[in-house]
């Protein structure tokens, strides 16, 4: 099984400072037909404006990734964490019981563009907890890197679900494979670019679900950005 979610299907909200793209239901954007995608609840490809961004507001029980494709942002959180996220950095940020976090573009003269990724956990009432990771250009190259896992394999961030993304940059030339195991389901999602993923053509921020099938195949990449999400059925 594939299905293809062109980005131009996805939910839009414009507020001046953000624009933003919801690839499943999320704020005033409901649609019954894309409500998440296993534990997968959230990606978000949000463009926010110089010096704006999101006061402190809070979240609980929900594993929040940030994947920054170009810019920067600021991170404050209840826990005392304080850092700025840019192009390379993976964020994850297990709500847990309860935090309270805020998320501004500190560039003076240029919009930050990124991925809100939430991910439900497969426990709830732990301990609020913040990670960042730095993933190299090279480490993605022309291969789907591990970013996210349950066990913080290969220096991965550690998520509360058995869940695991992998990040890959592709130009021509490229091309990485991904086997899924039985009782398992991907996402991939093209940030940026064009792939060409399992034999379809994609886009930026166009995805492609599959299940029932043996793995996932990118390739035939034009300066691609693909995040792949391997999933429980």
């Amino acid at each position: 099984m594939q299905t293809i979610r062109r980005s131009e299907e996805r939910g839009r909200a414009d507020h001046g400072w953000l624009r933003s793209a919801h690839t499943f239901s999320f704020a005033d954007y409901f649609d019954l037909a894309h409500m998440g995608f296993g534990p997968l609840r959230v990606i978000n490809d949000d463009t926010i404006a110089a010096g704006r961004g999101f006061g402190m507001h809070g979240h609980r029980d929900m594993e929040i990734i940030t994947y920054v494709l170009d810019g920067a942002i600021e991170h404050k959180d209840s826990m005392g964490n304080g850092s700025v996220i840019r192009p390379g950095d993976v964020q994850r940020m297990s709500a847990g019981t309860g935090v309270m976090h805020s998320e501004f573009n500190p560039e003076r003269d240029r919009a930050t563009h990124m991925l809100q990724i939430w991910i439900e956990p497969n426990v709830k009432g732990v301990e609020p907890s913040y990670e960042e990771r730095n993933f190299p250009a090279a480490e993605k190259r022309g291969r789907l890197r591990l970013v996210a896992s349950p066990d913080g394999a290969q220096g991965s961030v550690g998520i509360h679900q058995d869940a695991r993304l992998y990040a890959g940059l592709f130009d021509a030339g490229e091309r990485a494979e991904h086997a899924l195991a039985e009782g398992r389901q991907a996402w991939v999602h093209v940030a940026r670019g064009t792939a060409v993923v399992n034999g379809q053509r994609l886009s930026g921020g166009d995805a492609l679900a599959v299940g029932d099938e043996a793995g996932i195949v990118v390739e035939q990449g034009e300066n691609a950005e693909v995040l792949l999400f391997d999933l429980p059925c």
